[in-house]
């Protein structure tokens, strides 16, 4: 293999935190190819949203803000949010030059030289002296695992396989989720289904009234605390609930969001419960979200006994080099852009020999 290439930053993922951190690198003077460089797994820009399914259109993606220095602007609500955001994210990379290479899967991060990380892929290695991670979460869908899950005979996939309700048509269909894909998955489903079932492990709350600016900053707080204590973060979404809409209220008045806890073991033939109720199924939908996607960093020791890896701010704590944009308290749209942001801010003062911010 050749030498490791030299940067000053790699950044790796080109979705909506690593974009706001290409953003931000070049806007302070660092250039692509030279002082950093962007590597991405995804065949093509758009992040996770290109993988998205077909019936997601714009107009019911919740809370997607604009990158850095690049409005959003005419979108029609009505397309895909795969393609709105594709072709969103395809101008903003070219318009400002940020040379995103991809295909390129990082598998590994380690120590290196001269206090250099070295950044593992198959088209070779590059040693910087900073890392921002914003792998987000896509490629890592949470399956839970329940007594005889192995017997089913019918079908079983996860959101992240997703790809439209007219597939369900005729077939008896549980959700397992009460995020907010479990949610609009069932509401799409229930028109083309024989019969849909709910179930999650909590009872769901919905969230009246809108969703002010304390809401948002007290929501990010309570997730932010669990990284600080280097505890696996929760979504943003699972604290501050599912807004109450138009839809929402149609399917519980209709019983399409009629929640049932959650059953205790698959049979071949559906789902039980301990009491001895059961619902016969043809499909198990597991709408149970994503975990970070870690594992190449696992060479750097960053987790932390809780099992998450700790952070004041997007800084790891066990190594002031690495950054994780996308990650607990960023994990939302507005929250990557600010991420994006405060992580080169950081990452100058490192590079610059200045103490980092406290």
């Amino acid at each position: 293999m050749n030498a490791a290439r030299e940067v000053e930053v790699v950044v790796i993922g080109a979705g909506q935190a690593g974009l706001s951190a290409a953003y931000h690198l070049r806007r302070t003077g660092f250039e692509p190819d030279r002082d950093f460089v962007v590597l991405d797994h995804s065949p093509g820009p758009g992040g996770a949203w290109q993988f998205r399914w077909p019936s997601l259109t714009f107009g019911k993606v919740h809370g997607m803000h604009a990158l850095p220095g690049m409005e959003l602007t005419d979108a029609d609500p009505a397309r895909p949010s795969s393609e709105v955001v594709r072709e969103y994210f395809d101008r903003y990379e070219r318009a400002f030059g940020l040379r995103v290479r991809r295909p390129v899967d990082v598998r590994a991060v380690r120590e290196g030289t001269a206090g250099r990380l070295l950044v593992e892929t198959p088209d070779g290695t590059w040693a910087a002296r900073a890392l921002i991670n914003a792998t987000g979460t896509w490629g890592r869908p949470f399956w839970p695992r329940y007594p005889g899950q192995g017997t089913f005979r019918g079908r079983q996939l996860h959101t992240a396989q997703y790809a439209g309700p007219e597939e369900f048509a005729g077939r008896r269909v549980v959700v397992v989720g009460g995020g907010a894909s479990g949610t609009q998955h069932l509401l799409e489903l229930a028109p083309y289904a024989a019969a849909t079932t709910w179930v999650t492990r909590r009872p769901p709350v919905f969230r009246e009234g809108p969703f002010d600016q304390d809401a948002g900053r007290a929501a990010v707080a309570l997730v932010e605390e669990r990284v600080r204590q280097g505890l696996p973060p929760r979504s943003v979404v699972s604290v501050t609930g599912l807004p109450l809409n138009d839809a929402i209220r149609r399917g519980l008045a209709e019983g399409v969001l009629d929640r049932r806890p959650m059953f205790d073991r698959v049979v071949p033939d559906g789902v039980e419960w301990r009491d001895g109720r059961k619902v016969v199924a043809d499909v198990i939908l597991w709408a149970t979200g994503f975990r970070a996607a870690l594992d190449h960093l696992a060479p750097l020791g960053l987790r932390e006994p809780g099992g998450g890896i700790r952070l004041e701010g997007t800084r790891a704590v066990a190594d002031p080099r690495v950054h994780l944009l996308g990650y607990g308290p960023s994990a939302s749209t507005i929250g990557a852009n600010r991420a994006g942001r405060a992580a080169v801010r950081d990452i100058r003062r490192l590079l610059a020999g200045e103490p980092v911010a406290a």
